[in-house]
């Protein structure tokens, strides 16, 4: 089978493998449909981990099932399933009450050395995938490229559950990539108000297919205190940080109302993963801040059954389709911001 292997800092290889084994407890699922995702493309840019020559990426995956093993008796050939990365041990303290993307000892397809993920022809669905990872039917009628953001839109939706939003809140995302689109779709199919920080006009033209109820331009105007004249001098009841940077973060605590909530959505570089936040303003306004990493496996059920139902304009957010062979173009096209979601169809 053919399968794109990144080898280095902003190289691939595209090139001839062994198709792999079918296990008895497991499927041979043939992509069909792969997203590039943020974290696809830190890796891209900062090479692999040490020791590590060369792995297959890709974590936002559909496909068919064209063989199954022996062990599987709830699967059959023909059957399209959706995957995430996350497979979780199950015996951790954090597994043990249900808090799996948690879990101290998380595998993840496409990141984890030997287990290879999505930008390839055929994959390895394994028992251990299938008892304890992410692994959904795709409803009928449901294009395969869709299902495959099941995926991002899963920890999204986690973190809507975590804030609880809902009719009447005005929730700010900072951040406007495939993530802060998601965030603000799901925010307004929740009832919230939702407004969007961009720092470009080309970011200002993609995220208005969205329909926000406001988009602030931070390049051009000063985001706490537009969220402030918007709110009539109140304050936002919910800020997610969509992105890497810290001053965002420190921006985020000042334009919540008292009691609102802070979302740190979006990791910062390993680097400097430091943040500064005004303490007397949490403490004294009851301000929450909040960690939101990955999300429960139902979040990837739930998504699915969103984008069935065509709850949100979720065809909205793909702008670039490549096969594999153009890998290279793929991931040049995500990194550059000019589009949102860049689906690679093997």
């Amino acid at each position: 089978m053919k399968a794109a292997i990144q080898t280095g800092v902003r190289q691939f290889e595209v090139r001839e493998v062994p198709d792999p084994i079918l296990p008895d407890d497991g499927v041979i699922l043939r992509v069909t449909a792969c997203g590039v995702c943020g974290s696809d493309l830190r890796r891209w840019r900062e090479g692999l981990p040490p020791g590590v020559d060369g792995i297959i990426p890709g974590h936002e995956i559909a496909g068919e099932v064209i063989a199954v093993g022996g062990g599987v008796s709830h699967l059959a050939v023909g059957d399209r399933l959706a995957l995430a990365p996350d497979i979780h041990c199950g015996r951790c303290w954090y597994c043990q009450r249900g808090l799996f993307n948690l879990c101290d000892h998380t595998r993840l397809l496409g990141i984890t050395p030997g287990y290879p993920g999505g930008f390839a022809e055929k994959l390895a669905v394994t028992g251990e995938v299938l008892a304890n990872g992410i692994a959904h039917p795709i409803p009928a009628g449901l294009p395969d490229e869709i299902a495959a953001l099941a995926e991002p839109c899963s920890s999204v939706l986690a973190s809507h559950l975590k804030t609880n939003t809902s009719l009447n809140d005005v929730v700010v995302v900072i951040g406007a990539g495939p993530i802060g689109a998601l965030l603000v779709m799901i925010a307004k199919v929740r009832g919230a108000r939702a407004l969007i920080v961009v720092r470009s006009e080309r970011r200002r033209e993609l995220i208005a297919r969205f329909e926000p109820d406001a988009i602030i331009d931070s390049s051009r105007e000063d985001m706490v205190a537009r969220v402030r004249e918007l709110t009539h001098g109140l304050g936002a009841d919910i800020a997610i940080c969509a992105n890497p940077d810290a001053s965002t973060q420190a921006a985020a605590v000042q334009m919540v109302r008292k009691g609102g909530k802070v979302v740190l959505f979006g990791g910062l570089p390993k680097a400097n993963p430091t943040t500064t936040l005004d303490g007397n303003r949490i403490h004294y306004g009851e301000i929450e801040v909040l960690g939101a990493f990955s999300y429960h496996p139902t979040a990837h059920a739930m998504a699915l059954d969103l984008f069935a139902r065509g709850a949100i304009p979720i065809d909205r957010l793909i702008t670039h389709r490549f096969s594999l062979d153009e890998i290279d173009a793929a991931f040049a096209t995500a990194n550059s911001g000019e589009g949102l979601k860049v689906i690679v169809t093997p």
